[in-house]
Formats: C-alpha cells, sequence, structure tokens
C-alpha cells in the first residue's frame, strides 16, 4: 500500500531544534512535482508550512516559518525532511507531509496524506 510515514516529531524547548522526515513507500518521490509539509494545531487552522520542488528544488515558506525551517528531499531515500530550528511554543502542532501542492495557495493537493507526528515546544 502505497503510504507516507512522518516520524522525528516530539518534546522541545523553545529555541530548540528538531528534524522531521516524511518516508514515502510504494511509489517514489520524483513521481510528483511538490511535496512538502503542513499543521494543525489546535482549535487554529491547517496551515501549508513548506514545499520543495523535487524536480529543481525550488523551495517555499510560509512567513511565520521563513528563516527558522529547512525543507530538503532526498530521492536516494525517498524522503522529504524539515529541519525545524529556533522553535517556538505557537509552532506546537501536529505535522503532516503531503503529496503534489498548489504552491500558490501552499496547500496539498494529494493523493497521499501522512498520519501526522506531534511536535510540541515548550516555553
Amino acid at each position: 500500500e502505497a503510504q507516507l510515514v512522518e516520524s522525528g516529531g516530539g518534546l522541545v524547548q523553545a529555541g530548540g531544534s528538531l528534524r522531521l522526515s516524511c518516508a514515502a513507500s510504494e511509489f517514489t518521490l520524483d513521481d510528483y512535482y511538490y511535496m512538502g509539509w503542513f499543521r494543525q494545531a489546535p482549535g487554529k487552522e491547517r496551515e501549508g508550512v513548506s514545499c520543495i520542488n523535487i524536480k529543481d528544488g525550488s523551495t517555499y515558506y510560509a512567513d511565520s516559518v521563513k528563516g527558522r525551517f529547512t525543507i530538503s528531499s532526498d530521492s536516494a531515500k525517498n524522503t522529504v525532511y524539515l529541519q525545524m530550528n529556533s522553535l517556538k511554543p505557537e509552532d506546537t502542532a501536529v505535522y503532516y507531509c503531503a503529496t503534489d501542492w498548489d504552491i500558490t495557495t501552499m496547500w496539498p493537493l494529494g493523493p497521499y496524506w501522512g498520519q501526522g507526528t506531534q511536535v510540541t515546544v515548550s516555553s
């Protein structure tokens, strides 16, 4: 069964770092132009965080994370990463990866969505 599996979430103090991974199975990332991450915090709307063009490496970020988060991909490992530095309590959310993105709206089109990984930033 084709799927995306996220890992790397956890509890970290403000100012700390985490690296999230999103591994694809039963399909290759190169099948899609864009891969990326969005997040869902309690009581807040879902937010597209970052996406990457798998073909040329172009990256896109929400203003809220620009300069702090870095997205990357490794085709050999069929995995996308999100390096999160200088974390803030407001970054607390469940982070999901997904295939194929509309970069004008910074929102994924699917068809594959991961199950999410919890990131909690304490103050």
